[in-house]
């Protein structure tokens, strides 16, 4: 195997994860039968996805000079993943969202195993009930799994307390997601910051930045190294979720799981949406706005608004930030004191994240 090998480390990753599941769906099933979809729920859901968080954990633990085949950082791996399935349950409960890669939603899966039982009481309550659950489960095995990876390294103080700072930035950036959508300030300026300021501590940190440092700090990077590492994984955290904002409205569903202007519908606060607001005339700014509210109860299509949203050049303009930042990763990248065969191998997962196709 080669430091290069990006595909082995996914699968190991993806075969560790699921032999971890399984173990806790046993357990479920000792408590009860019943009880085993919850744990399932989470298996379902990490069979998809791209392994970024877990990738970049790999990367930063190579540069910092650990073994690309220790399984320390296949655990810490398996602890980023699951982090992240526990955030996308909560967020599509949180943004009503109804699909996941393709699928239905955690909470909707939950809501038609109730209507296809027949069960008593609110189907819909129940989906989401159980999704919390899940989502909470998968946040306490994430926690669990990276507690005892630490705990075999000589780095495990800072290693927690990065996990515990990653795992909080993402609660408070959630929260003020949230806030967005139903305190919504007048005053444009203030709006794009507030976009700017979810968008770097609900996505860009826990995406990019934090996974990167924490396989730094496991492999013992000290802080002029991890620096290095921020100076690039920043920008790349930026960009990537800029990017997901873009696909978000513009995005073709058979490439991102999800329906046509999903974060219209779902009435998300983002800096593509601050910028259009922005530069919008006020009537056409309130129309975007009433939509953003209630689209049920908008004349408007989903078209509409995104042909809106291009008209106002929002879109040219985030493109050209996504360039920007994409421009600064590569030449923060240069400057990482790595080994090439790290650098090259966090070229090609750049060149994956930065020319996604909308």
């Amino acid at each position: 195997m080669t430091t290069l090998d990006a595909a082995w480390f996914r699968t190991k990753v993806q075969d560790r994860m699921q032999e971890l599941l399984a173990e806790y769906r046993d357990r479920a099933s000792h408590i009860a039968t019943s009880a085993e979809p919850l744990v399932a729920s989470i298996a379902r859901l990490v069979e998809g996805g791209k392994r970024l968080r877990a990738l970049l954990a790999w990367w930063g633990w190579q540069g910092a000079g650990g073994a690309a085949d220790d399984p320390r950082i296949i655990e810490a791996g398996v602890a980023l993943e699951l982090f992240q399935a526990a955030a996308l349950i909560h967020d599509d409960v949180l943004d009503r969202s109804d699909t996941r890669r393709g699928q239905l939603a955690v909470h909707k899966s939950f809501e038609k195993l109730h209507h296809d039982e027949q069960w008593a009481q609110d189907g819909a309550h129940f989906g989401v009930s159980a999704a919390i659950l899940a989502g909470d489960l998968a946040l306490g095995l994430s926690e669990e799994v990276f507690s005892t990876t630490a705990d075999a390294t000589a780095f495990a103080t800072p290693a927690r307390e990065a996990f515990h700072a990653m795992r909080f930035e993402v609660m408070t950036g959630q929260y003020l997601d949230i806030l967005a959508e139903a305190h919504i300030p007048t005053d444009p300026a203030v709006a794009l910051e507030q976009a700017r300021t979810v968008l770097q501590y609900k996505s860009a940190h826990y995406s990019a930045v934090w996974p990167f440092e924490l396989g730094g700090i496991l492999a013992g990077a000290d802080e002029t190294t991890l620096k290095t590492y921020r100076d690039f994984s920043t920008p790349l955290g930026m960009a990537f979720q800029l990017d997901d904002d873009l696909l978000g409205v513009f995005g073709d569903p058979t490439l991102t799981g999800k329906p046509a202007g999903d974060d219209l519908i779902e009435g998300k606060r983002t800096e593509l949406i601050a910028h259009a607001l922005k530069n919008l005339e006020p009537e056409k700014a309130q129309m975007l706005n009433n939509f953003l509210e209630d689209p049920q109860a908008s004349a408007h299509s989903v078209d509409e608004m995104q042909l809106l949203i291009e008209s106002s050049g929002a879109r040219a303009v985030v493109e050209a930030e996504v360039q920007r930042l994409g421009q600064t990763t590569y030449e923060a990248l240069g400057k990482l004191p790595t080994s090439r065969d790290v650098q090259s191998g966090l070229e090609q997962l750049v060149s994956g994240l930065l020319h996604r196709q909308h």
